[in-house]
């Protein structure tokens, strides 16, 4: 069935509106005709009804038939081509009129007397094939001298109308299928031109190089053609949503490629220093032949630890990446946070270190090892990133989440380099002096370690006032 149906969607519309007017025709026509013969059988059957009349008169008055071919008044039948029929002392006697004005009739035969008083007396008129005649209404009627009478019209002119109404329906069936299929062609071709404007605007869509490279901007589905209240309009605005999603996802994939590339540059970059530190001394050490090989060794062990640092930090930003699910135990933040501060004061007595948390124990679940480790890098940017005699406040609020603050009063990052603050090796520059370098992993390993936990690190500075935040979900 489906191989008989075009594979268009207009066609299939088409076909489907030129059926269903040609069954509604049907319908009506075959309606119409029942209802037009049933009509034109009532006056036929009236018609039989009442020629019944004469003809019973003459039998219970015993009035004789004249002799078939003879003229006179009063006959079995009036109408031409009606026949009639009636018990006698010898047998029963049938005619059928051939002239008007009650004259000359022929005698029938007896094929067509056995199919005519074949009808049974006092039930309504019933359609009988008279044998050389055709079709006839007959009734019949007895008499309460117990003669039996017959009368039948033929049902020529009924059928002949109900043939010229079939005629002309089917002919005006015909007209409206064509009419229908003319019209539905240009309507539905009108109807689906949105549609098919939005189906070339995903067209647009599959031409464009999306394979790589940054996206940016494509095309969309017009404004008219998005309209809720409308099918094509509901296609035209999740189109416009699907493209959307897809800007986002491919410049999303672009960005993290980006961020791998530029991942990979700036880790090469950070390994290549110690290795070349560590060849250089190797080689000076084999070509000099120095007798104090303790301070060669210290310095790779140096270089060695620097690079197994890096290396642990990447592992295990690889690893957050990765989606690994962190160990989930009830952590103490707040002795986690006077242990971080009070380690910072002995490795850094140079600044202020303060903390402020409630008395009663805060607690969070999640990974207490990684949760330190987010909180100490913290403390060493600010250390790393702030003059001496800079004061550093660790603060605790809890209301709906649980909120860690690292604030200093130092000279504050670049605008610049906020947005870019948690990024992987973004490093800050001279208005933060750092008493040593670092990877520019430590920031990262912050973020990476909160979203982790289902937590956010956000940060804000000005001159004189820096503040990170990390805020974690309350257990």
């Amino acid at each position: 069935m489906r191989k008989l149906l075009p594979s268009s969607l207009t066609g299939r519309l088409i076909v489907t509106s030129v059926v269903l007017v040609a069954v509604v025709s049907l319908l009506i026509s075959a309606t119409a005709t029942l209802v037009m013969r049933s009509y034109l059988t009532d006056q036929l059957d009236e018609k039989v009804t009442q020629s019944l009349g004469p003809a019973e008169f003459q039998a219970r008055e015993n009035i004789p038939a004249p002799p078939v071919g003879q003229t006179r008044g009063q006959g079995f039948g009036r109408a031409v081509g009606s026949i009639g029929a009636r018990t006698t002392s010898t047998g029963t006697a049938g005619e059928l009129v051939v002239s008007g004005n009650g004259g000359g009739a022929r005698e029938l035969s007896s094929r067509a007397l056995a199919a005519l008083t074949d009808v049974e007396p006092d039930q309504d008129p019933r359609t009988v094939d008279i044998p050389g005649l055709g079709s006839y209404r007959v009734a019949a009627r007895t008499t309460p001298t117990g003669t039996t009478v017959w009368q039948g019209l033929p049902t020529k002119d009924v059928d002949s109308t109900i043939s010229s109404l079939i005629w002309w329906e089917s002919l005006l069936a015909l007209a409206g299928i064509a009419a229908a299929g003319a019209a539905g062609r240009v309507l539905v071709r009108r109807q689906l031109r949105p549609l098919r404007e939005v189906a070339a605007t995903a067209h647009e869509v599959i031409a464009m190089p999306l394979s790589s490279g940054e996206i940016g901007q494509t095309v969309r589905v017009p404004a008219q053609l998005t309209d809720p209240d409308t099918e094509v309009g509901q296609v035209g605005g999740a189109l416009n949503q699907l493209l959307g999603h897809v800007e986002q996802a491919l410049d999303a994939r672009h960005e993290s490629e980006q961020q791998v590339r530029q991942f990979l540059a700036d880790a090469s970059h950070e390994l290549r220093t110690p290795l070349s530190t560590i060849k250089g001394y190797a080689e000076l050490s084999r070509r000099t032949g120095r007798d104090d090989p303790d301070q060669i060794l210290a310095k790779v062990e140096s270089e060695a630890g620097r690079m197994s640092t890096l290396v642990e930090d990447m592992l295990l930003l690889a690893r957050l990446d990765a989606g690994r699910e962190v160990d989930r135990r009830p952590v103490d933040v707040t002795r986690l946070l006077v242990e971080a501060v009070n380690d910072a004061r002995v490795v850094d007595p140079e600044r202020q270190w303060r903390f402020d948390v409630p008395e009663e124990p805060v607690t969070v679940t999640g990974d207490e090892q990684r949760l330190h480790q987010a909180v100490t890098n913290l403390l060493t940017n600010a250390s790393r990133h702030t003059p001496p005699k800079t004061t550093v406040d660790v603060r605790l609020r809890v209301d709906d989440k649980v909120r860690i603050e690292v604030h200093d009063n130092g000279p504050g990052i670049d605008p610049e380099l906020v947005p870019t603050i948690f990024e992987r090796f973004v490093r800050g520059d001279s208005s933060r002096t750092r008493a040593s370098g670092g990877a520019g992993l430590g920031m990262s390993l912050v973020r990476a370690i909160m979203h982790a936990h289902h937590g956010t690190a956000s940060v804000e500075s000005k001159p004189g006032d820096t503040t990170f935040t990390l805020t974690l979900p309350a257990s």
